[in-house]
């Protein structure tokens, strides 16, 4: 039973949304992590692979990145970022897509994977239909990165085209990092 301001009792008629709690909890994790990373670097080998809805509205990236990633991107941080922001809601960082920088807004529920290959951790967020049913879980980190390749640069596979009449978010299969 709850009290209202009134005084009288009523009954709870809802859920509690266990999907939802998970979501905020993990989120607030990777706004931990990522305001550890503005104040001290990112230490040791670790790095992160986030991949985001680009059409989530609140996301803020160039024209041409959202254009060419109409449904989702994954982006690295690993060798080169810079000005990076951490708020409540989101962060906001400059990386290097082939020497030209653009600055990138990301908010924390845009965000589909959060993955650090270097300690095999990953999270994925999957929502479908308003959110009421979301599932949190842990995915497969790669084991070894390319690093040869640009940091910072989206990961492009042809194969893996966003669907545009998809409902669900589609993860990006991590194998595309392996050597």
């Amino acid at each position: 039973m709850i009290t209202t301001d009134s005084g009288d009792m009523t009954a709870m008629t809802t859920g509690i949304n266990y999907g939802s709690l998970m979501h905020q909890a993990m989120r607030g994790l990777i706004r931990s992590v990522l305001e550890g990373v503005r104040t001290g670097g990112l230490p040791g080998e670790h790095h992160f692979f986030i991949t985001f809805d680009t059409g989530h509205p609140d996301v803020e990236i160039a024209d041409w990145l959202s254009d060419r990633y109409p449904g989702e991107m994954t982006v690295v941080m690993q060798h080169w970022f810079d000005n990076l922001v951490v708020t409540e809601d989101g962060f906001a960082v400059t990386l290097n897509f082939g020497d030209a920088p653009e600055r990138l807004y990301i908010p924390y529920d845009a965000i589909l994977t959060f993955v650090d290959p270097s300690v095999e951790f990953g999270l994925r967020f999957e929502n479908t239909d308003g959110g009421e049913d979301a599932d949190t879980s842990l995915v497969p980190a790669p084991s070894q990165v390319d690093d040869s390749a640009d940091a910072s640069a989206p990961q492009d596979d042809e194969d893996e085209q966003e669907d545009p009449e998809r409902q669900e978010a589609e993860v990006v299969s991590l194998d595309t990092f392996r050597k």
